[in-house]
């Protein structure tokens, strides 16, 4: 699956991207922000992340600039232990505050609405507050729930604060 926006390729990740992809995560300040990647992030964990996201029942994808390929982040969907699907993402820190995590986020919420499903929950770290503005500009919307989450990076439990979209809502920002 792939999809291209503006200045973005979404596409799925291949097994020569591992030292790129290792290179891009390779900063605590993204991976503590995350649920499963491990820190410290090396290319045997870029490796097998590559590997999951090949046979992965849900669109997980590199996002690259489309001028010259180099890997901005990655975004995916994943069905959590409710059943609903859960959007995560991650940018590599050098692409911070360029609007790549939004733009990536509104293409691939276009591709799991076409895939079917009507609503896609996420959620951040309390102490992320940067990725709950992307959130709300995806359309998010605060549920008002927090949760605790373990954070390999952090090798903890932190606390997590719960949105959830409504995928009809989102079509005319798509289109525009």
């Amino acid at each position: 699956m792939f999809a291209v926006t503006k200045r973005l390729l979404l596409r799925p990740g291949w097994s020569n991207d591992a030292p790129a992809l290792a290179r891009a995560i390779a900063d605590e300040q993204i991976v503590r922000n995350l649920a499963r990647a491990p820190w410290p992030y090396g290319l045997e964990d870029a490796q097998k992340h590559l590997d999951t996201m090949a046979t992965a029942d849900l669109p997980v994808l590199l996002i690259t600039k489309r001028d010259n390929a180099e890997i901005v982040g990655i975004l995916g969907f994943d069905r959590i232990e409710t059943g609903e699907v859960e959007l995560g993402y991650w940018i590599a820190r050098k692409h911070w505050n360029r609007g790549y995590a939004t733009e990536a986020g509104l293409a691939a919420l276009d591709i799991i609405k076409t895939l079917g499903f009507a609503q896609v929950v996420a959620g951040h770290f309390t102490d992320n507050p940067a990725s709950g503005r992307v959130l709300r500009k995806l359309g998010f919307a605060p549920t008002g729930e927090k949760a605790m989450r373990h954070s390999c990076g952090r090798g903890e439990e932190a606390e997590v604060m719960m949105y959830a979209l409504d995928l009809g809502e989102i079509a005319d920002r798509v289109a525009a």
